[in-house]
């Protein structure tokens, strides 16, 4: 659906510099962009390319001009941009009703608006809110909720008791609810541990493919409101985030950790079992963490460090040849042998 420059603008909390009625059918990287397209730049380099190319206006921050384009300025260019592509890209809507080939149990609970599509298993007491959408192939066990106008791509796993706010994305693949991982050695085998706890989700939640969060051994798993968690994540039992974290892919957090709000972990980091990490932590890519992090610090590295200490070691071993090869010399110079090279 076309719209005009001023419209967007408005949608955006921004202004037009040039034509506003000019309508623009698409939003496209510069490199890419045809006539009637909006395109957008954060810096000059950006600016330049988009200048350069055919589309017909630009979003970008206030300080740029342009002789040639049509401009909508606006105060942050990537949230500008998060906003924008969804009046081109609208989210496809589903038809209400189940599919014929969905098993449904009777004692379930299913609201007229959503969409339960094809092989979908659903058990009793299960409770779908309204304008949810089963994508297919979804197995939802005995007892679990899912909040209003939340999504589930196909094969999507719950576990029974499991309970998905409002608006909650589930990619494809993940499973919520399977067993958390608790053995006990008992003389000379590893005796299960029963995990009888669930998982609760809260709203605008969303949570990438394959990823998996295991229930409680006892009481919940519980993954905060507005977190965004990556693909290929997996969640102990008993975890609890905070609001708003970003947990980013092939993270894995052992059970029992508390992670407070707006806290970022980067990809292939590693979280050992029992600990707290507070508010507005950062953890790097590929850190291993095994004690508590206080509010708003950086750790990296393995053992993950507070970051200024771990980045004054790193360059410790960067220089380490070099210190090697002085101490070789002064060595020399007192007449002891140098070391054999080893290969």
């Amino acid at each position: 659906m076309p719209h005009t420059a001023a419209a967007i603008a408005a949608q955006l909390q921004g202004e037009v510099v040039g034509d506003g009625s000019v309508l623009l059918t698409g939003f496209a990287p510069a490199n890419a962009a045809q006539a009637g397209d909006l395109t957008f730049a954060e810096n000059q380099s950006y600016f330049a390319a988009a200048e350069q190319s055919a589309a017909t206006a630009i979003l970008v921050p206030a300080e740029f001009s342009s002789a040639t384009k049509v401009l909508i300025r606006v105060p942050n260019t990537r949230v500008a941009f998060a906003k924008a592509l969804p009046l081109f890209f609208p989210e496809p809507t589903f038809t209400p009703g189940v599919h014929p080939s969905a098993s449904v149990a009777a004692s379930a609970k299913i609201d007229p608006t959503a969409h339960v599509g094809p092989n979908c298993v659903i058990g009793e007491g299960v409770t779908i809110g309204a304008r949810a959408a089963l994508l297919g192939g979804n197995h939802l066990a005995a007892d679990c909720v899912i909040g209003a106008e939340s999504k589930l791509f196909p094969n999507v796993v719950l576990y029974p008791r499991t309970q998905i706010g409002q608006r909650v994305i589930l990619h494809a693949g993940v499973v919520l609810g399977s067993d958390g991982f608790g053995y006990v050695f008992d003389a000379s085998f590893h005796r299960k541990v029963p995990q009888i706890g669930n998982v609760v989700v809260h709203d605008d939640v969303e949570i990438g493919a394959n990823t998996t969060i295991d229930r409680g051994a006892l009481g919940s798993t519980v993954i905060g409101r507005g977190t965004k968690i990556d693909n290929l994540v997996q969640i102990g039992h008993n975890v609890i985030t905070g609001e708003h974290c970003i947990i980013i892919a092939q993270v894995g957090i052992a059970g029992s950790t508390k992670i407070g709000s707006y806290v970022t972990i980067a990809g292939q980091a590693g979280l050992a079992g029992h600990l707290k990490i507070n508010d507005r932590v950062t953890i790097g890519a590929k850190a291993g963490v095994m004690t508590d992090i206080p509010s708003g610090e950086k750790w990296l590295g393995g053992p993950a460090q507070p970051d200024r200490q771990a980045k004054r070691q790193m360059i410790a071993l960067q220089r380490l040849p070099e210190l090697v090869r002085r101490v070789n010399e002064l060595e020399q110079r007192l007449g002891k042998p140098a070391p054999p090279d080893k290969e």
